[in-house]
């Protein structure tokens, strides 16, 4: 049959208790330098009696030991106390955090015109300049970016107009070749007899010429353009040429 079961309690006997003392003391002695080599490890035991006697063991030196176990100690107790701290400040800025929250929650509801109720009339009034001036800043932000959009029209129209002057000029070139071949066709025969009247300007704009007024362009097109295209076709075929 195995052992029984024995009861950790303090021993009555003063003449077993020594003895149990002297077996155990011994045997946690024993387990203790073993578990040093066993293990690389350090290991220091200090043990007193009941008669005050010291025991100890130590796989170093014990003042190591011990001045390692201090500071280790102390490390830790400075961990603990950071990690409180820090812990401590950051659930006081959460806390700092929700009332902000709650303020500003509170403070668009009466912007919104909500939830005014115990409101002086004081207060009220405070709140109603604060929404003036808001309007005001609100205005003042909307004018500049019209202004900068009228701006930029602006510089697109002016664009325009130089583009539309260009094509202008190209169109009175046109004008001016489409003479000189008449002239080649026809000799000295009368210009405005069956073909086109010299003096019409095909195409028509007014514009002014400062960008930041605003212009009008217009473009029309003389009904005898059509006559004029078919009558120089028929004199170059006539010559032999081909005008495309």
């Amino acid at each position: 049959m195995g052992r029984g079961k024995i009861v950790i309690r303090r021993i009555d006997n003063s003449t077993s208790r020594q003895v149990t003392f002297s077996k155990r003391r011994g045997g946690l002695l024993k387990k203790a330098k073993e578990l040093a080599i066993l293990c690389d490890a350090e290991v220091g035991i200090v043990i007193f009696s009941s008669t005050g006697r010291r025991y100890e063991f130590a796989s170093t030196s014990m003042k190591s030991l011990i001045e390692r176990y201090t500071k280790e100690k102390e490390d830790h107790h400075h961990f603990e106390m950071h990690k409180a701290s820090e812990v401590e400040f950051w659930q006081t800025e959460a806390a700092n955090l929700k009332q902000q929250l709650q303020n500003l929650q509170e403070n668009h509801r009466k912007l919104m015109g909500e939830e005014l109720n115990g409101l002086s009339v004081k207060d009220l009034q405070n709140l109603e300049n604060r929404l003036e001036m808001s309007l005001r800043g609100i205005r003042i932000k909307k004018e500049q970016v019209l202004s900068n959009e009228i701006q930029e029209l602006n510089r697109k129209g002016f664009l325009i107009h130089q583009e539309n002057m260009l094509l202008y000029k190209k169109v009175n070139l046109i004008h001016q070749e489409n003479q000189e071949l008449y002239k080649k066709v026809y000799g000295s025969r009368d210009p405005n007899e069956g073909f086109i009247n010299t003096s019409v300007i095909p195409y028509y704009m007014s514009a002014n010429e400062e960008p930041s007024v605003p212009f009008h362009l217009e473009l029309c097109q003389p009904q005898c353009l059509q006559q004029t295209t078919h009558a120089v076709q028929t004199a170059a075929r006539t010559i032999g040429l081909q005008l495309q």
